[in-house]
């Protein structure tokens, strides 16, 4: 059977390949904790669901304007200006079904076949595939863990070359939850609009940021309007993975080249997911406050289990709620790399992480503390339990 040549350029995702198994394991019986899935434990807040349900309940089940329905594109817009300073108009907003839809349309609208796309890592794992599928070449950054894997422009000049077309930026980052520093982030847009360079700002986590930090979009800064487009994501802000919304705020003409995409290949997001949605952005915000402050516990809990674990490092999440643990040191004891050390740790141990050769590195895995704290002490026991036995 023929394949199309262009499905060479991707591989599965890391990501799903943990799953399958630990879900493998799960149907023999096996009692597994698994740290490996990237979305919230909390349920949908109930006014979101209801919106849900009003929506089946009216009968707006039917087609909407390819790129959402206006009172959402306008909601966004008014959100995005109120809580993170931008000032985009509602043609300047479309709504996707969910934020990797955003990126992956994103870089098929903005990237043309031989391109470089500029990646930082450690990276989430789609971003190097999504810009492959396009065909172009990607070249990444490597950040500094002694740094809290924090971008700086100084980083990025030397991987700037003429055919330099995209840089993805994702703050607070997955897996690392680093976040890139304000004034930072503003030296980083200049550089990329000195070499019109688009920079695609990956805002899924824009709200979950620890120690009193506010939450920064560079759409903030109107200089660089014309070289920033902004993938947004209701998934994990409103724990809402499962609806499918995500968003694109970006200068008129690049929103018209995704929507051209889009009626072609998704059409509209779901109805009723754009009522939950609306709902989601315009009411009541306490539970967005209420996941960050449970997060912020787990966060700690968790550094600090892993640092107790000797020979292993974690740098300080800023963001997100993921840690990224430094295994290196277990190599040398019959582990050769840390997909090696996820695969024994799941089925020695059953403990499901991802191996940091998803995104990039070599030295780490990533743990996703949005689960509960029972669950968090039993798998981070676990976890110890079977580095001291190497």
């Amino acid at each position: 059977m023929k394949i199309a040549s262009r499905m060479s350029r991707i591989a599965v995702s890391g990501t799903m390949l943990v799953s399958e198994k630990t879900i493998q394991l799960r149907e023999q019986g096996v009692d597994v904790v698994d740290f490996g899935a990237g979305e919230p434990d909390f349920p949908t807040p109930e006014n979101i669901g209801q919106a849900g349900i009003r929506a089946i309940q009216s009968n707006f089940t039917k087609y909407t304007a390819i790129g959402g329905t206006k009172d959402l594109r306008a909601a966004i817009v008014d959100q995005h200006a109120r809580e993170l300073g931008s000032k985009y108009e509602i043609p300047e907003c479309i709504v996707n079904v969910g934020g990797k839809h955003a990126i992956f349309n994103l870089c098929s609208a903005l990237v043309d076949e031989g391109d470089d796309v500029i990646i930082p890592t450690p990276y989430w794992v789609s971003f190097g595939d999504i810009a492959h599928y396009v065909g172009a070449r990607t070249v990444f950054v490597h950040t500094r863990e002694d740094e809290g894997f924090r971008l700086t422009a100084k980083m990025l000049e030397s991987a700037i070359t003429p055919k330099t077309r995209m840089l993805i930026v994702n703050s607070p980052n997955n897996p690392s939850g680093a976040v890139v520093d304000d004034e930072e982030f503003v030296r980083i847009a200049a550089l990329c609009k000195k070499n019109d360079i688009w920079i695609l700002s990956d805002e899924c986590y824009s709200k979950f940021l620890y120690d009193g930090r506010r939450p920064f979009s560079i759409a903030s800064h109107p200089e660089f309007k014309s070289n920033v487009v902004i993938a947004g994501s209701l998934s994990k802000t409103y724990a809402m993975t499962g609806w499918r919304i995500g968003y694109v705020l970006g200068p008129k003409e690049v929103v018209a080249a995704v929507q051209k995409l889009q009626s072609h290949s998704t059409s509209n997001p779901a109805s009723v997911s754009q009522k939950a949605a609306l709902e989601a952005v315009t009411g009541p915000q306490e539970s967005v406050g209420q996941m960050l402050g449970e997060y912020a516990k787990r966060r700690r809990f968790v550094i600090d289990r892993l640092r107790a674990i000797r020979g292993v490092r974690c740098a300080e999440p800023g963001g997100a709620f993921y840690a990224y643990p430094n295994i290196a040191t277990s190599f040398s004891r019959g582990i050769r790399d840390s997909m090696d050390f996820s695969v024994k740790l799941l089925e020695q141990a059953h403990v499901a992480v991802v191996p940091g050769e998803a995104f990039g590195t070599k030295d780490h895995v990533r743990i996703s503390y949005a689960t509960s704290m029972e669950l968090l002490e039993k798998g981070l026991s676990r976890i110890a339990k079977f580095v001291g036995e190497l």
